[in-house]
């Protein structure tokens, strides 16, 4: 009888973990070589199953793709694992099992890591060798991207009429990472030909059984279950779950009730998981109907607080805007920064901008400054959030919590790399792009966080991306800017800028865009801080004729500085003709060159505001 045809008729018991049962036995690498290498091993591990009660066991191909094994240097080694895996199953199932050719996802909630070409080619290269050694079906497990599934399934029943088994992650019960409803997923799935759809691993028995309270009974399929034996644990270094087989057996009925008639673990399950199972309801009758408990998608109501200012970008398109970066302290002392932020206060300036450790050195945190600024003086802080230093948790927690402070104006960047700051041996994270972190903090904007769960509350941020012009080919750079805007950047901060040519350049190649820039203008404070800001500074070049004009000075530094500020307001005075943001960045925290630019360029916008004004009144 085949596998259809059983499921039909009675529940099936799949098999449990294969990978986190190997990872408890100390395997600490690529688990599918173990086919190759240790094939006995797998071979026990598919019989202990079968001896349990498991009707169904799966090849130990999770990840046995192209994508995944070439982290490990395995990357040429597809058709070898694979076919083995297979013949391991076979040989341990001999004809008391189903053999399902096992194949995982590749994308988790970072969607676009991985592109769909990319995916295709890997997926066609395993499902291949998998059919060519004959399994009984297919199992598409550990789907968090629906894209991604639908995409593999409908390869895949083009090339066989094989049983094929679809399971969805879901990040919460009922929704996936898209905001999809598990039960609308299902359907999907089930109309481009899964035999069997349902969900497996992320969650345990508990929160999958409330997920599947929103599934219906399939017309055209069957409904299978694979959930974790617990929450991990990590101790002393290794990951662990606690969920007792017990506790497994007590569930079984429930699932059963939900209509499930494919019923296995998933991570950290063991045999004697699915021994629970299979005591419970081995050879039981299905159910096939059940009354359906369909949540409707609930997206924020509550709207987001009022803004205190309007977003800067509106400000900018209104009127010439100044905002100035004062770099947080090194040291614990803020005196002389807080001093530099009052005399910029009273220079006129729009906002403050607070670097995010720059160049890798640490620094008090700009989320705490930026909230005495603005609760201590009423200034505006703009804060810079750089990829490096936090995981996707970190970076949502700290959007969340600068949202709950009213600091709503963000700069997105990824930051410069760990490597060349205070502590090289650091890590970099970079769980995201920076056009990510824009996209994250955008469907924050819409109550959502970056797994698709509902935040109860929609944020209110406006979201600047940066913009390095001081490269060979400033029309790539710009490309880059019209992806940020695709990803949802409201307007751009520059790098500084030191030549009139490259203002004049850097206009010409960004005035068809409908996003503002806040052009980045730096003084220099001497000859040594020129050379080492073009020299070693990554994003930074200053022309010849600058640097000449200031080692010319390298004897004077008061003079030195002067001529940074004579330099500097001749630029801002073309720059306010071509761009009606400026944006200073001061040097050292010396405050009062930055100050004295910021009072220049709000006069400077004044004079071109009544000269524009006395030009259009008709007398």
């Amino acid at each position: 009888m085949t596998f259809l045809d059983k499921l039909k008729n009675q529940i099936l018991i799949g098999d449990g973990a294969m990978g986190t049962l190997l990872y408890s036995f100390g395997v600490d690498t690529c688990s599918e070589e173990l086919n190759l290498s240790q094939s006995e091993q797998i071979q026990n591990i598919h019989r202990a199953y079968i001896d349990a009660g498991a009707d169904v066991i799966q090849t130990h191909t999770y990840a046995a793709n192209y994508l995944k094994l070439q982290r490990y240097g395995l990357e040429d080694s597809v058709k070898e694992i694979n076919s083995a895996a297979v013949r391991n199953a076979k040989k341990a199932a001999q004809s008391n099992a189903y053999v399902l050719g096992t194949i995982g996802g590749n994308r988790g909630i970072k969607t676009s890591s991985i592109t769909i070409e990319e995916i295709k080619r890997s997926f066609r290269e395993q499902l291949y060798c998998l059919l060519m050694e004959g399994v009984d079906g297919l199992l598409f497990e550990t789907f968090y991207d629906l894209e991604e599934l639908e995409t593999v399934l409908t390869i895949a029943r083009k090339e066989t009429k094989l049983p094929i088994i679809t399971q969805v992650s879901l990040s919460e019960p009922g929704f996936l990472h898209d905001r999809t409803p598990v039960n609308d997923a299902l359907k999907r799935l089930e109309g481009l030909g899964a035999d069997v759809v349902g969900l497996n691993c992320r969650l345990g028995p508990h929160h999958m059984l409330l997920a599947l309270e929103q599934v219906e009974i399939p017309k055209h399929a069957f409904l299978s279950a694979y959930p974790n034996a617990s929450l991990p644990t990590y101790t002393d270094g290794k990951f662990h779950y606690e969920g007792d087989a017990d506790y497994f057996q007590k569930s079984a009925q429930s699932f059963r009730n939900e209509g499930v008639r494919l019923l296995g673990g998933c991570c950290g399950t063991t045999p004697d998981h699915i021994r629970g199972f299979a005591a419970e309801l081995k050879n039981s009758t299905p159910v096939t109907e059940k009354v359906v408990k369909l949540k409707k998608e609930k997206i924020v109501v509550e709207s987001p607080p009022k803004r205190e200012y309007a977003p800067l970008q509106e400000i900018v398109k209104e009127r010439p805007s100044v905002i100035v970066e004062l770099d947080p302290p090194r040291k614990l002392d803020t005196t002389k920064f807080f001093e530099g932020a009052k005399a910029l206060k009273e220079a006129g300036i729009d906002s403050i901008t607070l670097a995010d450790n720059s160049l890798a050195t640490v620094r008090i945190s700009n989320e705490s400054l930026g909230y005495l600024l603005k609760s201590e003086l009423g200034m505006r802080p703009l804060i810079h959030i750089a990829c490096r230093d936090r995981n996707i948790i970190g970076l949502q927690s700290h959007l969340m919590g600068l949202h709950t402070l009213g600091m709503n104006d963000v700069l997105a960047i990824t930051g410069d790399p760990a490597r060349v700051g205070d502590f090289p041996g650091a890590s970099s994270v970079y769980d995201v792009s920076s056009f990510e972190l824009i996209q994250m903090i955008k469907q924050m904007n819409e109550g959502l966080s970056f797994s698709g769960k509902d935040l109860g509350q929609k944020t209110a941020f406006s979201v600047a991306g940066a913009f390095n012009p001081n490269v060979r080919s400033v029309e790539k750079a710009v490309k880059r800017l019209e992806k940020k805007i695709e990803y949802g950047a409201d307007y751009f901060i520059s790098q500084p800028v030191f030549s009139e040519e490259k203002l004049i350049e850097v206009y010409e190649n960004t005035k068809h865009l409908n996003a503002p820039i806040y052009i980045g203008l730096m003084p220099l404070t001497g000859s040594k801080n020129a050379e080492f800001l073009h020299n070693e500074v990554p994003g930074i070049k200053i022309a010849d004729s600058i640097r000449e004009r200031m080692s010319r000075l390298s004897d004077n530094p008061l003079e030195a500085a002067r001529e940074g500020v004579a330099i500097t307001k001749s630029l801002i005075d073309t720059a306010l003709d071509l761009f009606n943001g400026i944006y200073l960045i001061t040097p050292f925290l010396r405050y009062e060159l930055t100050a004295e630019l910021a009072a220049y360029a709000n006069q400077r916008a004044s004079e071109i505001r009544r000269a524009s004004y006395a030009k259009n009144t008709i007398f």
